[in-house]
Formats: C-alpha cells, sequence, structure tokens
C-alpha cells in the first residue's frame, strides 16, 4: 500500500508543477501581449504605476518574465525552485498591493486565486520539482535518501 501511495505522491506533484506552468506562462502571456488595456508591457506597466509600484516600467519586464519564462520552466521542472520562489514573491505582492483591499472572493477582485497559486509556488519550492523533472535529470535535484 505505501509503495502505491508514494507513486500517486510523485504524481500528483506533478500534477501540481504542470498545472502551475500552464496558468503562469498563459498569465505571462497577457502582460506581454497586451491583456491589460495597452499593448504590451505598457499597459501592464501603467497598471502597476496605478499601484504605486516603482520603477513600474522595470517591474513590468520582471513580473512578466517571471510568470512566463517561470512558467515555462516550471512546466519543464527546469530550475524549478528558483523560479517558484520567484511566484511566490510575485503573488505575495499581487495580494498584498492588488487584491488584499478586495476581500477573499476571486469573483470581487479579492486574493482567493492569487493565494493559491501563491501557495502552490511554496509547495514546489519547499518540495523541489518531483522525479519526473529536469532539475532531476540533469542532476540539479538530487533523489532523497
Amino acid at each position: 500500500m505505501s509503495q502505491r501511495l508514494e507513486g500517486l505522491e510523485r504524481l500528483a506533484l506533478l500534477i501540481l508543477r504542470l498545472f502551475l506552468g500552464v496558468v503562469f506562462v498563459m498569465h505571462g502571456s497577457q502582460k506581454l501581449l497586451g491583456a491589460f488595456g495597452g499593448s504590451g508591457i505598457a499597459g501592464f506597466a501603467g497598471l502597476l504605476a496605478k499601484y504605486g509600484i516603482e520603477p513600474h516600467v522595470l517591474w513590468a519586464w520582471v513580473v512578466a518574465i517571471t510568470e512566463f519564462v517561470g512558467g515555462i520552466c516550471i512546466l519543464f521542472g527546469f530550475l524549478t525552485r528558483f523560479w517558484a520562489a520567484g511566484l511566490v514573491i510575485d503573488m505575495t505582492v499581487a495580494v498584498v498591493k492588488v487584491h488584499l483591499v478586495n476581500g477573499f472572493f476571486w469573483t470581487k477582485g479579492g486574493f482567493e486565486f492569487v493565494l493559491t497559486l501563491g501557495i502552490i509556488a511554496l509547495v514546489l519550492l519547499m518540495t523541489g520539482p518531483g522525479s519526473m523533472s529536469m532539475d532531476r535529470a540533469i542532476g540539479i535535484e538530487k533523489r532523497a535518501t
């Protein structure tokens, strides 16, 4: 029974990593391609300026790259802990600076979904990418002894 559960733990970690990677690739592509009332980074940078995040253009690039490139890397399990740490910081800032004032529920612009993504990133930061990852294949992450 315990061997079967260990196999499910590996699969569960893979599912979490794949989900988080896809969500952040999509989330980051919105910022890069212009889903925020402007063209590409300029629109997102304007939104950051509205929330008092300066220098807004620099941080727009940092966030977009962290989400898009980080999402791709997490999807493949490459440099997972590094990118997961960046996403934890990204989502923490989003909760505090943008969503907290709107309460919990996502339907009212609250922090529910952003917190969930941040917690999943935190789990990957703490556990690593799992056995089915590039990090494990190339030796960045070692098998637990």
